[in-house]
């Protein structure tokens, strides 16, 4: 496995493997890896010759409030576990080497990207959407793997790569979950052990809108008051937002009807900032009458 922090060394080490024919696939990431992340990893070594994995925690997407300063971080321990996944290629650029100077270009992905997680973290998808682009740039990768977890996110990328004709694939992977049904996520370890287990609602409250929408309500309103409720409930959980979408297109919609919506999350626990997805599949009714006028 090479270790590459800055971006000519790393070009040329794909140059030779671009030249040899080998397909690549990058897994961008911000570092202190968990079991969500290394299944990204196992779908791109099971599609492509090469990975690369990169590891950087991105200051453009957070806001002045956010948690850059403390967002977890573990060099050392993210190195041993992508070394036993046989990685061939971790970039762990320094934010100098990212951004060398102030930038003047921008990515955003309008209005994708100010909708739903948008109004609650302004300016956040920008900056996911500009350094994906220029690590996009960077590795050139074939394919590029994302969870489904950050739901918005997929679909902002997805989006900027089909508009500005980039010639990648993006493969969309599970979220993985803990045992008892809590996402996985890198902010999970700065839960105290009363926000841990107060986190566990979103999963559940998820799982009440999906199983809602698939016993045939129609009204998006009851499904989310519903959840809303089971949220708030909880003492330790502070709702940012909550909100039942088109799962392909993002928009709202009136009535759950033939086409999957996504049910999104955004909670605070703690000061913990977490996000949590779940696509549900409404039934198709049947518009047959029987014999006699009855259904």
């Amino acid at each position: 496995m090479q270790l590459i922090e800055t971006i000519a060394p790393l070009r040329a080490a794909l140059y030779d493997y671009r030249r040899k024919g080998e397909t690549i696939g990058v897994v961008p990431t911000m570092g202190y890896l968990h079991d969500g992340h290394l299944a990204l990893v196992e779908r791109a070594k099971a599609e492509c010759d090469r990975v690369v994995v990169t590891v950087f925690v991105n200051p453009t997407q957070f806001g002045p409030s956010e948690d850059f300063a403390a967002y977890p971080r573990d060099r050392e321990r993210d190195l041993a576990m992508l070394e036993r996944l046989a990685v061939d290629v971790v970039f762990a650029p320094t934010v100098e080497e990212m951004y060398p100077r102030p930038g003047q270009t921008t990515v955003s992905v309008k209005p994708l990207g100010d909708i739903l997680i948008g109004t609650v973290r302004p300016g956040h998808f920008s900056g996911v959407a500009t350094v994906v682009s220029k690590l996009f740039h960077i590795v050139q990768p074939d394919r590029a793997y994302f969870g489904e977890k950050d739901y918005q996110q997929l679909a902002v990328i997805r989006r900027m790569v089909a508009d500005l004709d980039m010639p990648l694939t993006i493969v969309g992977v599970p979220t993985v979950r803990e045992p008892d049904g809590l996402a996985m996520s890198s902010r999970n370890v700065r839960l105290t052990p009363e926000a841990r287990a107060a986190a566990k609602v979103l999963s559940r409250a998820l799982g009440e809108g999906e199983r809602l929408i698939g016993a045939g309500e129609a009204d998006p309103q009851v499904v989310l008051e519903t959840m809303r409720g089971m949220i708030t409930a909880e003492p330790l959980a502070e709702l940012r937002s909550l909100d039942l979408a088109d799962a392909e297109t993002l928009e709202a919609v009136e009535r759950v009807e033939a086409r999957p919506v996504v049910l999104l999350v955004t909670a605070a626990f703690g000061g913990v900032l977490l996000i949590d997805e779940r696509v549900a599949h409404p039934i198709a009714e049947l518009n047959e009458t029987e014999p006699g006028g009855e259904r």
